[in-house]
């Protein structure tokens, strides 16, 4: 069963509505990198990257990772790596994964522009940990914690995740 998020900020799973925070750019066909949006479509969810100094390792049937300090994400359109896990330090622009705020506790990279990475189409599309008041994302779908855990539980590999205007 696909996990369905729609342009209101609401997703929808197991027939259930949960409450989601989408990009400051809204939900855009055109993902450009630095635009805010999210993108639209169907897309795997490739992991499940966590801080174990943080929260428990998260039940779910997909693979499953230990974010640790020197792990980032490129983000350099002219960078090899483009949209790609990276270990820091590193020379081309990136994120960083190991964040002083708890919204990257965990994270679930969509397969969005990773097959092959297509320069400037969009990097680092995740579904995370919701800010307070769930305020806009940079182009992630954000979750509460205990949403994100719950849905992540009930998954499997073939579970997609389809955003839609």
């Amino acid at each position: 069963m696909d996990i369905l998020v729609s342009s209101d900020g609401i997703l929808t799973w197991n027939g259930k509505r949960y409450p989601c925070a989408l990009g400051t750019g809204g939900i855009s066909h055109n993902k450009r990198e630095g635009d805010g949006a999210t993108p639209t479509g169907c897309f795997p969810l490739r992991e499940v990257l966590y801080r174990a100094d943080r929260v428990a390792q998260p039940v779910t049937k997909l693979s499953v990772s230990v974010i640790e300090e020197k792990d980032g994400w490129c983000d350099d359109s002219t960078s090899s790596s483009y949209n790609k896990k990276i270990v820091l330090p590193a020379p081309m622009r990136h994120e960083v994964l190991w964040r002083e705020d708890e919204i990257y506790n965990i994270v679930v990279p969509l397969g969005y522009n990773d097959a092959p990475a297509v320069p400037g189409h969009g990097s680092a599309i995740f579904m995370h940990i919701a800010r307070p008041n769930y305020t806009p994302t940079e182009g992630c779908v954000a979750l509460s914690l205990q949403d994100l855990l719950e849905i992540l539980a009930g998954i499997s590999t073939e579970t997609r995740i389809c955003i839609e205007e």
